[in-house]
């Protein structure tokens, strides 16, 4: 192995410190060095496995990160109480660009445009997600949803529209879940949401709102108890 290392380091005497990388990893290709921990398990989870139920576990990391959570018996009760949370802050309008939502928003009474309509109108968002991780709390979305990319983060409000069969456990699984989904091809553009937007100025003084949402919810309906 010495007199490996020693020719090498003669033949790079003269290069330039660009060709002297370039050899080192043609070197490190040509001749590979063992892996050292090859029994290793790459697989498994580090973590413990959680004795509550994923969608309970998702709340409770989700209202930790100061966001709200609603939970919702049927997506009918759903429609409810997306109703009740307009009404109760006098709010009559949301930019959606999902056809779906945008039905449910206006069987609620609320008017729904798409977000280019301008930025006078861009107060409150809604969207749905690609799914929701429980460990941490947090959303995944996609470019891929009809929503965008600048929907979810380009409003004061996010509203998020869920459902109970979206939860996975981990990060791990919900790129396992993408994989799945789009099998041809990733999204370009796939996000972590966890809480509304927060960030700490030089002076350590907490800015809401500074990139993203100042408040984000997120209603999750039980699919199960859907009314025929």
């Amino acid at each position: 192995m010495s007199n490996k290392t020693s020719g090498l380091s003669e033949s790079l005497k003269d290069s330039t410190s660009r060709e002297k990388v370039l050899k080192k990893v043609r070197h490190a290709l040509l001749e590979p060095s063992e892996n050292p921990f090859a029994e290793h398990d790459v697989e498994s989870s580090v973590y413990e496995k959680s004795s509550e139920e994923n969608d309970v576990r998702f709340a409770y990391e989700l209202v930790n990160q100061s966001a709200k959570f609603i939970y919702c018996k049927s997506p009918d009760d759903m429609l409810e109480k997306v109703k009740a949370l307009f009404n109760e802050n006098k709010w009559t309008e949301a930019a959606c660009n999902e056809e779906l939502i945008s039905g449910l928003l206006k069987h609620a009474g609320i008017r729904a445009y798409p977000y280019h309509a301008g930025p006078a109108f861009n107060k409150i968002a809604v969207t749905s997600c690609e799914c929701l991780i429980a460990r941490t709390g947090s959303i995944m979305m996609s470019s891929s949803q009809d929503s965008g990319r600048k929907l979810s983060v380009a409003c004061d409000i996010h509203i998020v529209i869920a459902f109970t069969s979206q939860v996975v456990e981990d990060l791990k699984q919900a790129f396992e879940f993408m994989r799945n989904k789009y099998a041809q091809r990733l999204p370009s553009m796939i996000s972590i949401v966890s809480g509304s937007s927060r960030s700490d100025d030089i002076e350590k003084i907490m800015a809401v709102g500074g990139h993203g949402p100042k408040e984000l919810f997120v209603f999750m309906a039980d699919e199960a108890n859907a009314d025929n």
